[in-house]
């Protein structure tokens, strides 16, 4: 059974354990691994963080940078330059709150000014030093993702040694990292980082050893969705490899996961927490 967390945001708090939370992905890059160039024109963009929270999203997380293996980084001025406009036409238009996802201190900053209320940082606060003190100082959600070396560099790397050690070794320093300038553990979830410089066959351990991360005492989300371990040769078999993953991230105790396609990873994710209510002691549920 997952425990309950109260996620506070920079406006809010998300009661996130008794249902699973859906991060709806956004992407206005060019160049991302499953929809890059879609939603790079900002009305089109518009019309799709709508469309994805009228199917059921909780969040709506827009990402102007891929992190796609092979990636190059861009600088904070063009992520910006993809970003910004999208923010200004979404501000005040959704009732549900939204996440950034970036590494930049400079990009998280111009977008929790224009009404982000979440970080969701694919780096673990291992790039940019200054992004923790930006998050802190406008009381925003963050998100902290496992990540092993940078896009560019992942094809070279091999399996990891004792991987879920590791992952939460690394995540729990970065939490310290956030905690030391003032970012209450309310505020922070975690990611285990699926895909993240992990050789395909341990994305399926990670998923498959979710709990291991629960002694951190902190929400859990996960992003499987449409990841390369998961392809399939036609888009409709990938989509069913992406929410059987989804599932099992619930059903290993994930609060959050990260996906694509909002309306069908609904309905998976109900269906695993019916599981898990299912599977609650009958002294529990009388209680």
């Amino acid at each position: 059974m997952r425990k309950t967390f109260f996620w506070k945001l920079k406006q809010r708090e998300i009661p996130l354990g008794e249902r699973t939370a859906i991060m709806a992905v956004l992407n206005v890059t060019p160049d991302s691994f499953s929809d890059g160039g879609r939603y790079t024109d900002p009305d089109r963009a518009f019309a799709r963080a709508i469309e994805m929270e009228e199917q059921g999203a909780d969040i709506i997380d827009i990402g102007a940078e891929s992190t796609r293996p092979g990636a190059s980084p861009i600088s904070a001025s063009e992520e910006l330059r993809r970003m910004v406009p999208i923010l200004k036409r979404l501000k005040d238009r959704l009732t549900i709150p939204i996440s950034v996802d970036t590494y930049k201190a400079e990009t998280a900053e111009r977008a929790l000014e224009l009404g982000a209320e979440i970080v969701n940082d694919p780096s673990g606060l291992t790039i940019d030093p200054n992004l923790a003190r930006v998050v802190s100082n406008y009381d925003a959600g963050l998100v902290i993702n496992h990540m092993r070396g940078r896009p560019e560099t992942w094809a070279k790397l091999g399996p990891m040694k004792d991987a879920m050690e590791t992952i939460r070794r690394d995540l729990d320093a970065s939490v310290s990292r956030a905690r030391l300038v003032g970012i209450d553990k309310t505020r922070i979830a975690i990611d285990p980082g699926i895909g993240f410089g992990k050789r395909g066959e341990q994305n399926y351990l990670i998923l498959g050893k979710l709990q291991a991360l629960a002694d951190l005492e902190l929400a859990m989300m996960v992003g499987p969705s449409r990841k390369q371990f998961l392809a399939h040769e036609t888009a409709q078999e990938t989509a069913f490899a992406s929410a059987a993953a989804v599932t099992a991230g619930i059903l290993a105790g994930a609060h959050i996961v990260r996906v694509h396609d909002v309306r069908d990873m609904r309905a998976a994710a109900d269906v695993a927490d019916e599981i898990l209510k299912a599977c609650v002691p009958e002294v529990d549920r009388r209680a």
